[in-house]
């Protein structure tokens, strides 16, 4: 999504400032006419023109909106109604911006709207699949079976991503600590050596040079080494976000061989289980196709459920694009044509979803056990490098002096 600058006036006559995020200009247009504003400007905005919008606290968790949900559904059973629910959720809330966002939504319900049009106006805290599951609900007279949906799918959602960043975490850590190994040998170890050497003045392995100079170039230009590094980090990260920058890391994630099989079933679960979700609660296929793209995390899978739902207006069957578009493992369109030709399509996603949970768990067990060991020998080949640059030339003086 592209994000637009806007200037816009209220219904009360205010001015307001801000950034929405939107497919298309028309859309965010179509967004902001939806939360009752009249647009005065509106421009899309680059990575170095876009408004900083530095919070305290930071948004909410996925963790955070299944609880929401959770604690929704209890009080709404319980017969508390659905101000009284947004109040007490508003007091007992920690995360400041979800509690005022909660705030917001009970402002408005209280003025008549919907809890669903509420919840849409605070796109930044409560995610599209919740006010759409929230309008089908309302719609159908099952708020709270439809919002329970939600809980549970962002549930599974949140293991997800910590099983994901489970899988992050000791790569991370150890590559940090090569890091520090290395620019401490290069800059505190070796110089000490450098000059030892250069006291007796024997010839110097080749090893041994190389590594020497690494240290002499660190040392000399290391202003100048951290700033480029500082700015190629940033701008990777700048290019990232664009189209052509998701295309290509998600490319990336998609060609080495234990990465791709993470992904691949991790959006196979997410796709399964917000569609299975949307559709049990009564959101027509190609509305909830179409809110699935906007899920998925990798573009690829992205671009292949709007294929979906293009081919699912001129009337094909769901488990006919799926199996077109080679995104997703065989077992996904099975059990979508299963589902089609049984007429329980809903439960044979959510199946899949389950099985897929699974899976992405032991992707993750066998992702952690392939590259622990990879990892230490990596890093144990950098410092052995480094430590025998330094012994290489002792070695050499020793032979030399054993041959007298």
């Amino acid at each position: 999504m592209a994000a637009y600058g806007y200037e816009a006036v209220d219904a009360l006559g205010k001015i307001s400032k801000g950034n929405i995020e939107a497919d298309s200009i028309d859309l965010a247009k179509s967004k902001l006419k939806s939360m009752d504003l009249m647009v005065l400007k509106l421009k899309e905005q680059s990575v170095f023109t876009k408004d900083l919008n530095i919070e305290i606290g930071g948004y909410p968790k996925t963790r955070d909106m299944a609880v929401f949900c959770r604690q929704f559904v209890s009080m709404s059973r319980a017969g508390v109604s659905i101000l009284e629910t947004l109040k007490l959720l508003e007091e007992q809330t920690e995360n400041k911006q979800l509690r005022n966002a909660i705030a917001g939504v009970r402002a408005n319900v209280e003025k008549g709207e919907t809890l669903s049009e509420s919840l849409r106006l605070y796109p930044k805290i409560f995610p599209e699949l919740m006010y759409n599951m929230a309008a089908a609900g309302e719609a159908s007279g099952s708020l709270d079976t439809a919002l329970e949906r939600v809980g549970t799918q962002l549930e599974k959602t949140a293991k997800v991503q910590a099983l994901v960043k489970k899988a992050m975490i000791y790569p991370i850590i150890v590559g940090i600590v090569a890091v520090v190994v290395v620019v401490v040998m290069l800059t505190a170890v070796i110089p000490r050596y450098t000059a030892m050497f250069e006291e007796i003045g024997t010839e110097l392995p080749g090893i041994t040079k190389t590594v020497m100079a690494m240290s002499d170039f660190l040392i000399a230009h290391w202003f100048i080494i951290l700033p480029i590094i500082i700015v190629t980090v940033i701008v990777i990260k700048a290019w990232s976000t664009t189209n052509s920058g998701k295309h290509f890391f998600h490319k990336i994630k998609l060609t080495l061989p234990g990465i791709k099989n993470l992904e691949v079933k991790k959006a196979s679960s997410l796709m399964a289980r917000t569609l299975s979700s949307l559709m049990a609660s009564g959101v027509p296929m190609s509305e909830a196709v179409d809110m699935v793209a906007n899920t998925m995390e990798n573009v690829y899978f992205k671009e292949a459920m709007e294929k979906c739902r293009d081919d699912i207006i001129i009337g094909q069957p769901l488990s006919r694009p799926l199996e077109e578009c080679g995104q997703f493992p065989p077992m996904v369109y099975h059990m979508a044509k299963i589902g089609e030709e049984s007429g329980n399509i809903e439960e044979m996603l959510s199946k899949t979803a389950d099985y897929y949970d699974d899976e992405v768990e032991m992707a993750v067990q066998s992702l952690l056990a392939a590259m622990e060991p990879l990892i230490i020998i990596l890093l144990a080949g950098i410092v052995g490098v480094l430590i025998g640059a330094c012994l290489a030339p002792m070695l050499s003086m020793y032979n030399a002096l054993n041959t007298l």
